[in-house]
């Protein structure tokens, strides 16, 4: 088949996506924010959000959901992609995981605590597996050791994994740093996506 073909199917497929529906029904800039809704949904992450931080922002679906939810709340943001301003969201277009771009973050969060940290980064997939889940499992490790430096005590986090090498080490780890941690996978997760994410709730700053 060739790829002119593909790329129709998955065209086709996507247009009848309900999650893509709702997205422009919604004025949602990513039928990702249906994600986070629904484990807000269930855990409560915004119900006292004060300041949020989202990594991997672009193109803004979370970020928008984010200040819907929470619109007394800021928002700090970062990609390495240019993402459209949005209103009480900050935004730093810089690569979260070169020094440079964690520098910069920190200093738009500033002495502000943070009660939320959320991560659906993911790197530019490869299809060789092994280095695909190493470079996810090293994305989520980086997000967790945010935490350390601007989560306040009690604070929360959601960070997206790929189960497989390095998933039960992670997991262990947040258990040791949150009183609750938890997997979710929310039906707005594309079926054929291996992806799942981790939820730590409580943060006791250890």
């Amino acid at each position: 088949m060739s790829k002119r073909s593909d790329t129709k199917r998955w065209l086709a497929k996507h247009r009848a996506d309900p999650y893509v529906k709702a997205a422009q029904s919604d004025n949602y800039r990513s039928r990702a924010a249906y994600k986070l809704a629904e484990v807000d949904d269930k855990d409560h992450l915004l119900a006292r959000a004060r300041c949020v931080v989202d990594l991997g922002a672009a193109p803004g679906g979370w970020s928008q959901y984010c200040r819907r939810q929470a619109p007394d709340a800021h928002v700090v943001a970062i990609d390495r992609l240019d993402m459209t301003p949005i209103d009480g969201v900050t935004f730093v277009k810089a690569d979260f995981d070169e020094q440079a771009g964690l520098d910069a973050l920190l200093a738009a969060i500033g002495d502000r605590p943070v009660d939320l940290v959320l991560s659906d980064m993911a790197p530019n997939l490869t299809g060789v597996k092994a280095a695909d889940q190493a470079r996810v499992m090293q994305l989520a490790e980086l997000s967790l050791a945010l935490c350390q430096d601007v989560l306040a005590p009690g604070g929360h986090l959601l960070i997206k994994v790929f189960q497989g090498e390095g998933f039960h080490e992670l997991f262990a780890d947040m258990k040791q740093r949150f009183d609750k941690v938890a997997s979710r996978k929310p039906n707005a997760s594309r079926d054929a996506s291996r992806e799942m994410y981790l939820l730590g709730r409580g943060w006791r700053n250890p």
